[in-house]
C-alpha cells in the first residue's frame, strides 16, 4: 500500500492498496477521493458502505467493492475489473502506484450555450482519465473563478475565445475563467465516447453516500426565503463501535502552528475532519477553548460559544469561560488567558502543551517559571525571546501587572485551580470553542454582540461551518460556501439553516476561507487548490472491525 499515485508520469497524493482475495487473485484498490479527483470517476448514492456505485464512461452506474484501510482513514474501491477492461498497466514501486493508460485522442471539441450556462463537449476515441485540476475560490460569489481541466488525451482543438489550450503528447489542458457562482458538472457517455462539462449556477442535485458504518456524507440544498444554500453534511453516529471524535492540533506536542485541514487529518490519522475554532494567524495560536480526553489544551476567550461531547454521544453547548486561579502564600491571582493567542494584561499561563518554549509577545513581559508547584525564578524578556517551558510545570507571563511580581518569589508554593462555567463543561472530556452559539435546545440563540464579536459580523455574508446534534443522537458537521447566485449566508441566515437541517444544538465554527470538510483523503466541499491553513480542527477516527 502507499499514498502516491503516478498517472501517466504525473504524481498525485492518492492512497492505494493491493491485496490477494480468497482465490489468490491480485486486487488493486484506489481511494474513492483519488478516483474522483484524479481519474474523473463520479460517485453515486449508496446506503451500503461496502458497495459504491460509480459512473465512468458507461451507460449506467456500476458498483465497485469497497475495502477499508486497517486504520479506517481511507476506503479503497476495487478497480481490478477496469484494469482488465480498459487495458491499464499497473505497477507498484515502493510507496507509489504507477498507472499508465492507453493513448487516447480528442476527436472533436465544441462549446455551446444551455439554459443554465456554457457546455463543453469532448468526443474521444476511447475512455480516458480526466480531472478538474484548478477551481479557485470566489469570496464574494460573484467574482470570476479560475478553472482548469486536464484530459489524458491528445488532439488539435479549435480556438475558442477566452480558453487557453495547452496540448502535449497524450495530455490536453484547458484553462479559462468561469462566473463566481458557476460550478462544473461532469457527465460521461458512450457511443460515441464523450466527456461533457456543464457550467451551472443552479442548485446541485442531492447526494447521499454512506462512507462507512456510522459515517454518512450528504449534499443537499436548503431553501430560506427566496434563497437556496447548497450544504455539505457529515452525519456521525456516536453509538457506532469504533467511531470517536477528537480535537486536532498542529502536532501532538503543541497547539501552536498552522496546517491545511488534510494535513491535520493525516497527521493524526483521522478519516474525516472539519475546521474548528478561531485562531491568530500571525501568532499561529488558538483563540478559543480546546479540550481533549479531559485535558485542557487551550482556554476559551470572551465567554464565546463552545461545543463539548463525549464518546457516548452526549452533546453540550453554551457560552464558555474558564475560571483559573493561582493560590500563593501571598494571595490568590486570576489567570486571564491560558495557552492562547489572545494577548491581554495580567497573568497568562503557558503549559508544555503550548510547546517546548514560549516566545515573548509584547515589549514588556516578565516570565515566572514554575516547576513541581514551586516558583524557580523570574526573568524579564524581549519580544520574540524564547524561554523554555518546564516539562514538569508551566510559565506565568506577567503583562502590565508588575504589582504581582513580589508575590512570586523563588521557592514560593503555587496551586492552580481550574473550573469551567457553565459547570456542566467540567464533566465533558472534549470541547472546542468558536462561536457564536447558534441553537440551544431547539431555539435560535444567536447573539454575536454578547460574545464580543466585531460589529457587522451578523450581516456579513460568508462561507460558514458548524457542529451540532439532532434529536436522534447523531452528531452533524455542516459547511456551506456560496448561495445559488450569490454570496454565503449571514450569521442570522446560518442559524436558521442549521435549525432547518434538524440540529437542536449548534455552534458556529470558524468560517470564511477556513471553511472546509475533509473525508477519506480529500476535501469534499471545495477544490483542494483553494484550501488554506488553520490552527485546529475536529477529526473522526474510525477503527474497522477486522
Amino acid at each position: 500500500e502507499g499514498d502516491r499515485l503516478n498517472l501517466n508520469g504525473r504524481d498525485y497524493p492518492v492512497a492505494w492498496q493491493q491485496w490477494r482475495d480468497s482465490q489468490n487473485q491480485l486486487r488493486t484498490g484506489i481511494s474513492d477521493g483519488g478516483l474522483a479527483h484524479r481519474l474523473g470517476v463520479l460517485l453515486g448514492d449508496t446506503t451500503d458502505p461496502f458497495q459504491q456505485p460509480v459512473a465512468w464512461f458507461q451507460p449506467q452506474l456500476s458498483p465497485l467493492a469497497v475495502r477499508f484501510s486497517a486504520n479506517g482513514m481511507y476506503r479503497y474501491l476495487d478497480i481490478t475489473p477496469w484494469i482488465e477492461q480498459y487495458q491499464w498497466q499497473v505497477q507498484p514501486q515502493g510507496n507509489t502506484l504507477q498507472i499508465n493508460t492507453p493513448p487516447a485522442r480528442i476527436l472533436h471539441w465544441r462549446q455551446g450555450r444551455q439554459p443554465w450556462g456554457d457546455r463543453w463537449v469532448f468526443e474521444l476515441d476511447r475512455p480516458t482519465p480526466w480531472q478538474v485540476n484548478r477551481l479557485t475560490f470566489s469570496r464574494s460569489g460573484l467574482t470570476p473563478r479560475d478553472f482548469s481541466l486536464t484530459i489524458e488525451a491528445s488532439g488539435q482543438l479549435a480556438t475558442i475565445p477566452n480558453v487557453k489550450v495547452t496540448a502535449t503528447p497524450n495530455r490536453t489542458v484547458l484553462e479559462t475563467q468561469i462566473p463566481g457562482t458557476a460550478r462544473p458538472v461532469a457527465s460521461m457517455l458512450l457511443n460515441p465516447t464523450r466527456l461533457v462539462i456543464d457550467f451551472r449556477s443552479d442548485a446541485p442535485p442531492p447526494r447521499t453516500i454512506q462512507w462507512a458504518p456510522g459515517l454518512r456524507w450528504q449534499q443537499q440544498t436548503v431553501t430560506l426565503g427566496n434563497h437556496q444554500f447548497p450544504v455539505d453534511l457529515l452525519i456521525i453516529d456516536p453509538q457506532q463501535p469504533g467511531l470517536r471524535l477528537r480535537p486536532l492540533t498542529p502536532q501532538p506536542t503543541t497547539v501552536v502552528g498552522l496546517a491545511t485541514l488534510p494535513e491535520l487529518a493525516q497527521t493524526w490519522g483521522a478519516a474525516a475532519a472539519i475546521n474548528a475554532g478561531f485562531f491568530n494567524r500571525d501568532r499561529q495560536a488558538p483563540l478559543g477553548a480546546i479540550r481533549s480526553e479531559g485535558n485542557w489544551l487551550a482556554g476559551p476567550i470572551l465567554n464565546r460559544g463552545a461545543i463539548g461531547w463525549d464518546d457516548r454521544g452526549r452533546i453540550t453547548v453554551g457560552r464558555l469561560s474558564l475560571q483559573q486561579r493561582l493560590r500563593t502564600p501571598a494571595g490568590t491571582f486570576p489567570i486571564v488567558t491560558f495557552n492562547s493567542g489572545y494577548v491581554q494584561g495580567g497573568l497568562a499561563l503557558y503549559t508544555p502543551r503550548w510547546g517546548a518554549s514560549y516566545q515573548g509577545k509584547t515589549a514588556s513581559e516578565v516570565v515566572i517559571s514554575v516547576r513541581n508547584q514551586q516558583v524557580v525564578g523570574q526573568e524579564a524578556i524581549k519580544v520574540n525571546q524564547a524561554v523554555p517551558i518546564p516539562p514538569d510545570g508551566f510559565l506565568l507571563v506577567v503583562r502590565n501587572f508588575s504589582a504581582a511580581l513580589a508575590s512570586f518569589p523563588g521557592g514560593a508554593k503555587v496551586e492552580l485551580e481550574t473550573t469551567a462555567v457553565p459547570a456542566v463543561f467540567n464533566t465533558i472530556p472534549n470541547i472546542v470553542g468558536a462561536g457564536p452559539l447558534l441553537v440551544d435546545q431547539g431555539r435560535v440563540v444567536l447573539n454575536a454582540a454578547l460574545e464580543q464579536f466585531g460589529r457587522g459580523l451578523d450581516a456579513q455574508a460568508a462561507p460558514r461551518s458548524a457542529m451540532g446534534n439532532r434529536p436522534d443522537g447523531s452528531i452533524v458537521w455542516v459547511t456551506t460556501h456560496n448561495r445559488v447566485g450569490g454570496m454565503g449566508p449571514t450569521l442570522a441566515e446560518w442559524a436558521q439553516i442549521v435549525r432547518q437541517l434538524g440540529l437542536i444544538n449548534a455552534v458556529n465554527l470558524d468560517g470564511g476561507s477556513s471553511t472546509a470538510l475533509y473525508l477519506g483523503g480529500v476535501l469534499v466541499d471545495r477544490h483542494s487548490v483553494t484550501t488554506t491553513r488553520v490552527n485546529n480542527a475536529i477529526g473522526v477516527f474510525w477503527q474497522p472491525t477486522p
